[in-house]
């Protein structure tokens, strides 16, 4: 800050003003505070000029203190009048500032670092693949758009558009070192629960319709008719992500399992844990690929896929208990409503393909509701069908045609090319005889509870696909080239773990969407010369973010030299 003394024709006005740098090449100044005119000031000051500017010099050295106090007040003149620069940028994304420091912290620089002196690419890696995941979370679109959006945080790409396309080649190179290193970096950052491990595989969609290296035609989750590339994702007991892989979207999903656990168990260091998946991917392979060394498994299991007298085992209605009770329970002669919140089980030790494993078969009053509830609509859709008289034949196991029956006849009742369809009672009955049950195969003999809440919590792993497909756009995918979107789902994959890794760290308080609508909200306004104004809503969750990471963006004013330190401080390790 500095005293400046304008002189016109008539008087001379007094202003404390302040430097600061436009461009490289290129510095400004702008008011600060005005002291008033001499003439108005000298009256205080026994008409002494020298007086007068003793005191405003001493004026600007208190405003200079309390500026690096982070204590300055300023006083900002607007005008109706005065137009903005054309072009001039004047909204800042402040919310990225959280993901930046985590990035740090998980070391993801050094690691950029030595892909690049192996490599010998002179553009920033680090900086292009840090604005990749920030866009992922702040703002996901196609990588032309991140890097228009990238303009938008407060730190500038220091990268051209070019370097992006050019970067994905490397990253998608080094995926399974990125992955590796990423996951033992992060143990310095959180603690992870390395003992259990669940797998699932999802798939993603592309706008195309002609079949390109990975990009196949196979069973599209959305039902959509395009060509997919499939992912499998493994993560912890502690919901993070762990690694991934991609494979081609006419794969079959089973033998993606064991390359990925491979992966882990030679570049993860893990040996020891549970593999926990649902019944797709319980193959006999991956249940006996599990049964060795210090490692098990808990699978889901279709009873209906049961050999016969283990499914008349599993469905009789004898045999049952209840928490650590030895009483035995009859299904047919409990008060359902009493029992409404209860978990019954029954249990047995089994041979299926030379493997020894104990199949777990639950009932729960509660889920045969649900279950009944979701039927009877389906069943209503169905009726829907048969009276407008459609010919839907569907492979979905889930559709409601599955009791529709089909028959050709003509109208003597012989078989011809006209088509019958009605409801099938035998079918919903035969549906209807599982209602409420639930199996589980393990090689595991803790106590059955403990078993059922693992496999419980397989639903973080379905919503981290949710989250990535809904929130980060993850599809459809607008790239080509295998490589490329093997790239593309590196930067999911880490802005999953960076997005859970907050989470984690606000104690779990707010749920992913919450926190992504409050980061993507958090814009300041640059008021050039001078620094930035809040100009989003202070919540319960911007203050804790605040709490939690130790700097503040939500003061009426801060500063640029205040924003330079908050910055500083997001990078480090």
């Amino acid at each position: 800050m500095r005293l400046t003394i304008s002189k016109s024709k008539n008087a001379e006005q007094l202003y404390i003003t302040k430097a600061f740098r436009v461009n490289k090449n290129k510095t400004s100044s702008r008011i600060i505070k005005k002291l008033g005119s001499m003439a108005s000031l000298l009256p205080q000051f026994d008409n002494d000029r020298d007086k007068v500017i003793l005191w405003a010099k001493e004026q600007a050295k208190i405003m200079t203190e309390e500026e690096k106090r982070s204590a300055m007040k300023i006083a900002v003149e607007f005008s109706e009048t005065k137009k903005h620069e054309k072009g001039e940028q004047l909204r800042f994304n402040a919310g990225y500032l959280f993901l930046q420091d985590i990035y740090h912290k998980l070391g993801l620089p050094q690691i950029c670092s030595e892909i690049s002196a192996s490599t010998k690419i002179e553009y920033d890696l680090s900086d292009i693949l840090a604005k990749l995941i920030y866009t992922r979370i702040i703002s996901p679109s196609s990588k032309l758009s991140s890097y228009e959006c990238a303009f938008d945080f407060i730190q500038k790409p220091n990268f051209d558009l070019h370097h992006i396309y050019r970067s994905l080649d490397v990253l998608a190179s080094h995926s399974d070192e990125i992955q590796s290193k990423l996951y033992h970096n992060s143990l310095d950052v959180i603690d992870r629960n390395k003992g259990i491990l669940y797998y699932d595989c999802t798939n993603y969609f592309f706008e195309l319709e002609e079949e390109s290296g990975d990009k196949k035609y196979g069973k599209s989750k959305e039902g959509r008719p395009n060509p997919i590339v499939q992912m499998g994702l493994f993560m912890d007991g502690s919901g993070l992500p762990l690694a991934f892989t991609m494979f081609p979207g006419n794969a079959s999903e089973q033998p993606s399992l064991r390359p990925l656990e491979k992966k882990i168990l030679r570049d993860f260091g893990l040996s020891k844990f549970i593999v926990c998946t649902d019944a797709g991917l319980a193959s006999a392979a991956n249940r006996k690929f599990n049964d060795q060394k210090e490692r098990s498994f808990i699978v889901t299991q279709s009873l209906k896929k049961l050999k016969g007298h283990l499914q008349d085992w599993a469905l009789d209605k004898t045999g049952w208990h209840l928490g650590n009770s030895s009483k035995e329970y009859d299904l047919t002669e409990i008060e359902e409503e009493r029992f409404q919140d209860a978990v019954f089980f029954k249990e047995r030790w089994i041979n299926e393909n030379g493997l020894e494993q104990r199949l777990i078969v639950t009932f729960s009053p509660k889920y045969k509701m649900y279950q009944r509830s979701v039927r009877e609509r389906q069943i209503s859709r169905a009726q829907k069908i048969v009276d407008q008289g459609k010919h839907v034949l569907s492979r979905n196991p889930s559709s409601p045609t599955r009791f529709i029956d089909e028959i050709n006849i003509t109208d003597d009742g012989e078989v011809a090319e006209n088509v019958s369809i009605s409801l099938s009672d035998k079918k919903i009955e035969k549906e209807s005889a599982f209602d409420g049950f639930y199996g589980v195969c393990t090689t595991l003999e803790s106590d059955i509870k403990d078993i059922i809440h693992i496999n419980k919590q397989r639903w973080q792993i379905e919503a981290a696909f949710r989250t990535m497909k809904s929130e980060f756009k993850a599809r459809p995918v607008y790239l080509h080239r295998d490589d490329r979107i093997q790239a593309h789902f590196l930067t999911c994959f880490i802005a999953l773990l960076v997005i859970r890794i907050l989470e984690n760290r606000l104690s779990n308080k707010y749920t992913c969407e919450e926190l992504l609508y409050t980061l993507r909200n958090m814009d300041m306004h640059k008021v050039k010369g001078f620094g930035y104004l809040c100009s989003y809503t202070r919540t319960d969750i911007t203050d804790l973010l605040h709490k939690t990471f130790g700097f503040r963006t939500d003061a009426e004013f801060v500063s640029d030299k205040t924003m330079k330190k908050i910055i500083k401080e997001t990078m480090k390790l």
